[in-house]
C-alpha cells in the first residue's frame, strides 16, 4: 500500500502539484476519458510541465485494450496516481441523461443512453439508486486501479443533467462539475471548422483565473487530434501569463464538499465530526 502523504510531499517538492497557498491565479484542468489514444502523450506533457489535473473516468471503448477502465489501462491509472493527480466518476457506462420520467407514484426515473460499458446504445429507465450505482462503480474501479480515494465529484457525460438528477447524485455523495465557457477547449469539435490553431488562440485569449478547463483523452470523430498540437502550447502560454494549475479539490466551489465526504465501503459518506 502506498503512503500517499509521503508521495504527495515528494510531488510537491518536485513541483508536481499545486497548493492553494502558492497558486494565486489558478485554473483547473480536467480530462474526461475517450478512446485513450492520446493518453500517453497527455501524461508526458503533464509530467514535463508539472501540471496537476483531475481525470473524470468512464468505461469507454478505446483504441487499445479492454476499455478505459479495463485491465489494460490499469498501469496508466496507477502511474497517474503516483504523480499526484486526482480522479472522479464520469459514470461507469458514460451514460447520457436524456430526460426525467415521472412515475404514477410520483417518483422520478431517468431516461439514459450509455455509449460505453456493457450496454452501449441502449435507452433505459434508471432509478435514482441505479444512477448512484453507476457513479459508484466508476469510482470503485478508480480506487482499485490507482490505490487512491476518488473525489466525491462527478461529471455527467456531455454535461447533460437535470435538477432532479443532480439532487439524486448529491444524496449519494457526489457534486457535479461542469466547465467554464472559456474552459471548453473544443477537442470534440470538427477539425475542418475548428482547426487546432484557432482553438489554441481562442483559449489563450479567453481563459481567466478560476476557470475549469475540459478536454478528453481522445475523441473518435475529430480527424486532426487536439492534444498533440494544442495541449503543451496552451499550458506554456497560460503559465507565461502567470496562471497556475490546481486540483479541483482546492476549487472554492468544491473544497468544502470534498472535505466533508470520504470514500468508505464502496460509496461516499459524510465524514463524522470529531
Amino acid at each position: 500500500m502506498y503512503n500517499w502523504r509521503v508521495l504527495m510531499y515528494v510531488c510537491l517538492l518536485l513541483g508536481g502539484g499545486a497548493r492553494a497557498d502558492t497558486c494565486s491565479k489558478p485554473v483547473y484542468l480536467t480530462f474526461d476519458t475517450g478512446h485513450m489514444g492520446v493518453a500517453p502523450l497527455v501524461a508526458e506533457v503533464l509530467r514535463r510541465h508539472r501540471v496537476p489535473v483531475t481525470f473524470f473516468a468512464a468505461q469507454e471503448k478505446t483504441q487499445q485494450g479492454d476499455g478505459s477502465l479495463g485491465e489494460y489501462w490499469r498501469p496508466w491509472w496507477q502511474a497517474r496516481a503516483l504523480e499526484g493527480h486526482e480522479f472522479a466518476s464520469h459514470t461507469w457506462g458514460h451514460a447520457y441523461w436524456l430526460s426525467d420520467v415521472k412515475a404514477a407514484d410520483g417518483s422520478v426515473q431517468f431516461r439514459m443512453r450509455a455509449s460505453g460499458g456493457e450496454e452501449p446504445g441502449q435507452v433505459q429507465l434508471w432509478s435514482e439508486q441505479r444512477y448512484c450505482q453507476e457513479l459508484d462503480r466508476a469510482s470503485a474501479r478508480l480506487k482499485l486501479w490507482s490505490g487512491r480515494d476518488p473525489l466525491p465529484l462527478f461529471r455527467a457525460p456531455g454535461g447533460r443533467h437535470s435538477a432532479v438528477l443532480l439532487k439524486a447524485a448529491q444524496a449519494c455523495g457526489y457534486a457535479h462539475v461542469g466547465w467554464s465557457e472559456a474552459g471548453f477547449l473544443g477537442d470534440e469539435l470538427p477539425s475542418d471548422r475548428y482547426p487546432n490553431a484557432q482553438l489554441l488562440k481562442r483559449a489563450l485569449n479567453s481563459i481567466r483565473p478560476g476557470d475549469i478547463l475540459m478536454a478528453h483523452l481522445g475523441i473518435w470523430s475529430r480527424q486532426d487530434p487536439w492534444a498533440p498540437e494544442v495541449l503543451e502550447p496552451l499550458i506554456e502560454g497560460l503559465q507565461a501569463k502567470g496562471i497556475c494549475f490546481a486540483s479541483l479539490q482546492e476549487h472554492p466551489a468544491y473544497r468544502q464538499w470534498v472535505r466533508a465526504h470520504e470514500w468508505r465501503g464502496g460509496r461516499f459518506e459524510r465524514r463524522k465530526i470529531q
